[in-house]
Parts: C-alpha cells; structure tokens; sequence
C-alpha cells in the first residue's frame, strides 16, 4: 500500500527558471541511471526476496518507494525551473515574460533550438517533465536490471547507485543555482548512503562468490590474457592472488600459442590454485540444495497469500470502524 504525502522529502528550491538545466535535469526523471529506474528496479528485485528473504524485501521496498519520491523531488525541481514556461507557450504575444527571462531575440533563437533538438519537451510537453532522458528518448523498462538472484541483484543495485551518484556529480557542474545544488547534493549523498546498504546486505548472504549458485571452472578462473601487443601493464589483476578466491594468477604471455597448444584450452592443467573439478562440483552441489530448500522452505504452494494481517490489528480496525 503506497501512501502519498504531498510535502516533499527534502525541500527542492529554486532561485530562478532556467529551462536549459531543466532539461539536462531530465536525464534523472526519464533517464537510464535516473529516479525512475532505480525506483523500478528494486521494486521489481523485491518480488523474489518476498519469501526466501524478507528482511531484503523490506530493504528493496523501502528503497525503491524512497527513490519514487526522489522522482517526486526532480520532477518538481524540473517543474520549477520551467516556472512561466507552460502560461507562456499559451501566449502568442512575444512581449511577455518568457521573452524577458530569456533576454532577448539571441536567447530566444537558443530557446527554440533547444526546443527542436527534443522537441517533446518544450513543444510536445507544453513546459512539464516527461518520462525521457535530456535527448528526449523515451523511458523503457529495458534499463532495469532484476536477475531473480539477490546476490546478482544487489550488485547491480550498488552499481546503479554509483552510475546515478556520478550523474549528479556532473549536473552540478552545469547550474550555478545555490538551490538546485543543494537538492542535488542531498540527491547524490542518498545514492552513496544506498550503495552501503546495498553493500551491507549483500555481505549478510554467505557465501555470495561467485555471483548466483555455480562456482567457476578451476582450469581458467586464474588466467589472464595478454590480449595487447607493446608494454605489458601489471597489477593485482593479473599477478598475485585474486581478490575473491585467493588464486595465483596466471599470465598467459601468448594467447595464441596457448589456445593452439591446448587445443582450444580443452586440455589445460589447473595451476595456481587448490580447487578441483572434485571441490567444486562438491561446491556446486551443497550451495544448489542450500538455496534451493531456503526459497521451497519459505514458499507455499497451496492457500498462498501475499500479507498476513494480525488478529489484533483487524480487531482495532474493526473498532476504529464503529
């Protein structure tokens, strides 16, 4: 149950129009890394963690109806830096306020340029925000990312967070209005606030590497491919032991000479690690049945129903009702 309050989460102010920024601004109401995405997104994670994890599916719920009145904050801000915009374009005298604000016959041309360029913004909106991106590409549900593994998801989910901090970062760089700052800077403070929540669950599921339930082949896991010809660049990627599964890597000089040699690399020796084709499918099996028995556990197939309302809250409400 989703319950509108009409104040807003943080306080959106503007100093003055500036239907430019609006438009940049766009690219967090309608755009691939925008409010509306993020909001989508773990919405739809949530569904999948109802049972199995419920303690995720309050988390992916409460962030994804913040982020719903995040929305609700760009769109507003859009909305007021469009101020005078919409009365305006129902106007035909060219001496009205719209042409003041934007100082003559040279900005106005820019104006209508902009216009063109997304016309569904300034033309087809009549001065609102629309579910595009700044281009005026329409918003689409091929952005989400929602893989029905939590571990995959919440991974995704840190990496929206950070896509989505890194594009307030850079619209602060195009508005010198203290207002707008302000609210995008309260804005990119709550992306990296989520980003440690998200980091903080996923650290709660164990083992989470890899991703999903299948560990890798021991035979490559540990390989790396110099695939540049000139210097070599080395680092803890491709020398030392790897982050996750402590594995010596193993720099494989010449490519070609390997997969030649190898036979496609169906013939390659494990090095570099202690895992075995035995240890992992061992692996593969005991973290299969583990998952599988915490979602069969946790779901019925008969009488199903998705809330559970307490005898005392429905005896209050029946009281309430009298």
């Amino acid at each position: 149950m989703f319950y509108h309050v009409k104040e807003l989460q943080f306080n959106a102010r503007v100093s003055k129009p500036d239907p430019r920024f609006a438009r940049l601004l766009l690219e967090q109401f309608g755009g691939g890394n925008g409010e509306l995405k993020a909001a989508m997104q773990y919405f739809v994670q949530a569904f999948a963690c109802k049972n199995p994890y419920p303690d995720k599916y309050d988390l992916l719920m409460d962030i994804a109806t913040e982020e719903f009145s995040h929305l609700e904050i760009v769109g507003a801000t859009i909305q007021m830096l469009l101020s005078g915009v919409n009365g305006e374009l129902k106007n035909a005298a060219e001496s009205e306020d719209i042409m003041q604000m934007l100082d003559g016959k040279a900005a106005k041309e820019g104006f209508i340029h902009e216009a063109m360029i997304n016309p569904q913004f300034c033309v087809l909106s009549g001065g609102g925000p629309m579910l595009t991106d700044s281009n005026g590409n329409p918003w689409t549900a091929n952005y989400l990312n929602a893989n029905g593994d939590l571990t995959v998801d919440l991974r995704s989910n840190i990496a929206a967070e950070s896509r989505a901090k890194i594009v307030y970062e850079y619209l602060m760089k195009f508005t010198d209005d203290p207002y707008v700052k302000e609210t995008l800077r309260f804005l990119m403070t709550r992306e990296v606030a989520h980003y440690q929540q998200f980091e903080a669950a996923l650290s709660t599921i164990q083992p989470n590497f890899p991703p999903g339930v299948l560990q890798s082949d021991p035979r490559y896991s540990n390989q790396y491919f110099n695939m540049s010809s000139g210097s070599e660049a080395k680092g803890p990627w491709n020398e030392g032991t790897s982050s996750q599964l402590g594995e010596q890597w193993q720099y494989i000089q010449d490519p070609l000479d390997a997969v030649t040699s190898t036979e496609g690399l169906t013939s390659v020796q494990p090095t570099g690690t202690d895992r075995t084709e035995k240890t992992v499918a061992k692996m593969n099996k005991a973290l299969s049945e583990e998952r599988s028995a915490e979602v069969k556990s946790a779901t019925p197939v008969k009488d199903i129903q998705w809330s559970t309302y307490s005898e005392a809250k429905v005896d209050d409400t029946r009281k309430k009702s009298k």
